[in-house]
Parts: C-alpha cells; structure tokens; sequence
C-alpha cells in the first residue's frame, strides 16, 4: 500500500488573521518621514502594525554600527566633556524634548537633542552653540556611519533643519559627518581625523516648503484605514532595508520561477522589459534581451536539468598540476579601528583555511586563527606564508577578495611582500570557471559557494554547522570573541565554531575541484 502523503498549506492559502491597528500617531517622527519617502507602505505599517516588523540582524548590525560611531563623534566635538546628553528614559520622548528646551539655555554642547511642532518630531546627532551677527545660534551636525554623503542623506538633513527652526530653534548652519575611510588610526584612542564634515546648510534651509509637503502628506496615509496598495520591489531594500518584507511578500502571489532570479541585470532593455511590463516571472521574459547565462539560467530553471559542460571545465584546470592548496580568508571591519595602523572598514583578517591536496590524493589542513584581541594581520600573514608552500595553484573562490586582501598585508609589511605577493601570483579562481561550465536549478541565478556546494556535493552543507554559517555570523562571531566581557567558555566555544566554519569553505573549494576535474575524492 502505497504511503500517504499529507501537504502543508501555502502561506497563501491560510488564513491571515490581521493584526489590530494602532490609532495614528499625532507627531512623526523624522525616521518615520524617511520611511515614507521610501514606501509609503512601510510607513503605514511601522505607524499602524509595527508588531509586523522583522529586523534582520545586518539591519540590527548597521544600528549598532551608528552607535559606536555616534559615542566617538560626541567625544571629538565635546573634548573637554562639558556637553550633555539627553536620553529618552522609560520611552517618554516628550520628557526628552522638554529636557532639549531647558538645556537650550545653557549654551553647551547638546547630543540627541529633541524638537517638535504641532505635526513632527526629530532628534538632532550634535547640536553645537555659535554666534551669528552678535545673536546666539547653533550649529547642527548629523553624524553618518557611511564613507560619503549619499542622496538621501540630503532629505535627512532637510528634515532636520526644518523641524528645527519651526520649534523655534535659531540654526544658523547644519552639517553631515561621515567617516573617512582614507584615514589611518594613529592609536592611543586619538580619533582626530575619523570624520569629515561636509556644510549642507543652504540645501536644507531651501528645501523647508518641500518637508512641509511631505509632513503632510505623511499624516494623510498614516490616518488611512487599509495600508497603501504597494507591491513589493526595489525600493523595498533602497535605501534601506525594509523589516517588512516577509509580510508583504506574504500578501501577494507568489512566481514559481522569480524573475529576480536572473544574474545580473544590467540592459537597459531588459530593466525596461520587466519593470514596465510588470514581468515577475521567468517564463514571460523575452529570450531574445537575454544574454548566454541569463538564457541558460532560465532554460535549465524550467527544464529542471542542470547543466555541466564536463570538457570545458576539465580543460580551464588541466594546466594547474598538484600539490595544490585551497585558500580561503575570514576578515573583519571596524568602522571605528581599534588597531594602529589601520583604516575605518578595512577588511582585516584574523582567519584563514587551507587545505592542500598532494599527488598522492591525500588532503591535509591549515587552520589559522588568531582570538587574541592583538592585531591578527601579521602573524596571519607569517602563517599563510608558511602553510601554502613556495609552487602549486592557491585555489580561492572570488578571487579579487584575497588577491586584495594578499596585497594590503603585503603593503604593511614589507619584510613579507616577497613571499605574500609570490602567493598572490599562484592564485586560481574556481569562481569564473563555475559560473562558465555549469549551473544547477537549486542556484536559483547564484553562484555563490553557498549556492554552489550542496549542487555539486550534496552530503557537505553549511547548515549542519553550529553558531556559525556564513561570513556575517563569523563577523560578529569574532566581535563577541574579542570582547572583554566574553568568558573563556563562550571564547571557547567561538573558536570551534569559527574553525568549522572556515573548514567547509576549502572542502567545498576541494569539492568543487574534484567535480570539475572529474578527479577521485581526496583522502584525509
């Protein structure tokens, strides 16, 4: 008797039941106001049904990201630490305000200051007395963990200045600093130079008319019954992420085979095809405005057959004989550097793998990985040195990553640019090779190893891996591990998992070259 098999019901075909709404809020806050010039959704349901939200961790990671770089801005424009802070306690935001007006007569530095009117609300980063004409004023300065000013950050500043100046405040200038990624930490805590300020003051102070226009209209969607009738798209993740992805997505039909899955979109046609076409899935788009891999990405996504041409492939390695080594680096960013010598957001190492394969097929492991809380780049550097031999390909995936990578440390440390640089030169990239002789349906338009791996060697995953599973995790994986108040069980356990993790990005390295070369699994 044949074995039953019972079906889990769609997302789509259960019932939503609809969350209750909040009654619309008086004041908008300025957060709320760049949200509407985003999606006029998100606004809705961040004012209305905000318990709808779901935070990614990178998105948790970008606000934890803005901290750290706020608490530095606040010590280079209060050295002598006379200003004041003012906190929102126990989320009472119109005691913060009314604290921001008292202080106001003090003339001293003032960090998230708040003003509102009848209508909106904003917090202002620095907020800094001046003298204009013989009159007290202030000077504003809106502090960015971005290396530049971006297009949005103008209506950002607009929005502050103009809230502002109707509380009453006379601002006389407002300014953005962002941080200044050509910058070289000197140490000794000195952060003098980590910033540059950019003066935005008349763009702001002219566009006054313009933020009315939007507080207005804000208040007209969020005083709606029913959320704006918005599709998914784009805009969802321009210029930020949007928590409320999953939950409109959960609204809407879903394509069996996504358009979004087609790589790199770049024609002007194409964009224009689907855009105004309103094409969501791979079966409406025209052939003909594809090139070779967008139309073989869709043929074997329908057809469900992967493709693999065995001879090509076979033949971009044949001229790379063993020993070979498969490289693979962990690095991490720190938009306020905490090591002399180096720059804001610099990909630094602290880890790598590698495994070399021998002419008699058997694979043997390097593992580096540096928990010191010191500066890892250049014991890192040694060991590399040391565990990848003087001749042989160094196999990597993406390889404009280390090679870049190789070289920074080269450039630091000259006694070892010889031996860093003769690596740099072995380098051989699976990555092109892959994305040229052979695409699975499970890719779903990707050729990311993560996409890659369970295609080619089923039996090897990263989702069995404990804690840490791909390169953000092993990021704030080693945040946490160099932490002072991390124990020594939970360092402990940091590294176990950050070992493992490296490891199965070189046995997916060896996989892949095994499955390309049509040579016998390693033996270890």
């Amino acid at each position: 008797m044949p074995a039953q098999r019972t079906t889990t019901p769609s997302p789509m075909s259960m019932p939503i039941t609809p969350a209750p709404l909040r009654a619309p809020p008086k004041l908008l806050s300025k957060s709320r106001l760049i949200s509407w010039r985003q999606c006029e959704k998100r606004l809705w349901l961040e004012a209305r049904q905000p318990e709808l939200q779901d935070l990614s961790a990178s998105t948790e990671a970008a606000f934890a990201i803005g901290n750290e770089v706020g608490g530095i801005a606040r010590t280079l424009y209060d050295p002598a630490g006379k200003g004041w802070l003012v906190e929102i306690e126990s989320g009472n935001v119109s005691g913060a305000i009314a604290r921001t007006t008292e202080l106001l007569r003090d003339r001293k530095p003032i960090f998230e200051a708040g003003f509102a009117t009848d209508r909106a609300r904003a917090f202002a980063d620095i907020l800094l007395p001046v003298t204009r004409g013989g009159k007290p004023a202030w000077r504003m300065v809106e502090v960015k963990s971005s290396s530049s000013v971006k297009e949005y950050y103008l209506d950002d500043v607009a929005i502050q200045a103009r809230i502002a100046r109707a509380a009453g405040v006379p601002l006389a200038q407002i300014s953005l600093a962002h941080v200044d990624t050509t910058w070289t930490y000197p140490g000794n805590d000195d952060y003098q130079g980590l910033l540059v300020e950019h003066d935005l003051t008349q763009k702001a102070f002219a566009r006054g008319d313009e933020v009315d226009g939007w507080v207005e209209a804000a208040h007209r969607i969020v005083r709606q019954r029913t959320p704006p009738k918005i599709t998914t798209g784009a805009h969802c993740n321009a210029p930020y992420p949007c928590g409320f992805i999953e939950h409109c997505t959960a609204q809407e039909p879903q394509a069996e085979y996504p358009v979004a899955w087609l790589p790199r979109v770049q024609t002007k046609a194409l964009k224009a095809h689907i855009e105004d076409g309103g094409i969501t899935d791979l079966r409406q788009v025209d052939d003909a405005l594809l090139n070779e891999r967008q139309l073989r990405v869709k043929r074997h996504t329908l057809s469900g057959e992967a493709y693999f041409d065995k001879a090509g492939a076979a033949a971009a390695l044949a001229e790379h004989r063993l020993p070979a080594w498969f490289l693979d680096f962990e690095t991490i960013q720190f938009p306020v550097p905490i090591w002399k010598g180096t720059r804001p957001y610099q990909n630094i190492p602290f880890q790598f793998s590698v495994h070399r394969l021998g002419r008699n097929g058997r694979l043997a492991h390097v593992p580096f990985l540096d928990l010191s809380c010191g500066d890892p780049s250049r014991p890192l550097a040694e060991a590399l040195i040391a565990a990848c031999g003087e001749r042989g390909p160094v196999f990597v995936y993406n390889a404009v990553f280390e090679k870049s990578r190789i070289r920074e440390l080269a450039a630091r440390f000259p006694a070892l640019r010889r031996g860093l640089l003769a690596i740099e030169a072995r380098i051989v990239d699976l990555q092109p090779i892959a994305e040229a002789h052979y695409y699975h349906p499970s890719q779903q338009g990707s050729w990311s190893l993560k996409a890659v791996l369970p295609a080619i060697a089923s039996d090897v995953s990263y989702d069995t891996l404990d804690g840490v599973q791909d390169g953000g995790a092993a990021m704030e994986a080693y945040r946490e591990a160099i932490a002072p108040e991390t124990s020594r069980a939970r360092k402990a356990e940091i590294e176990r998992q950050l070992l493992a993790y490296c490891e199965r990005d070189t046995i997916a390295l060896v996989h892949l070259w095994q499955r390309f070369t049509g040579r016998q699994p390693a033996s270890r």
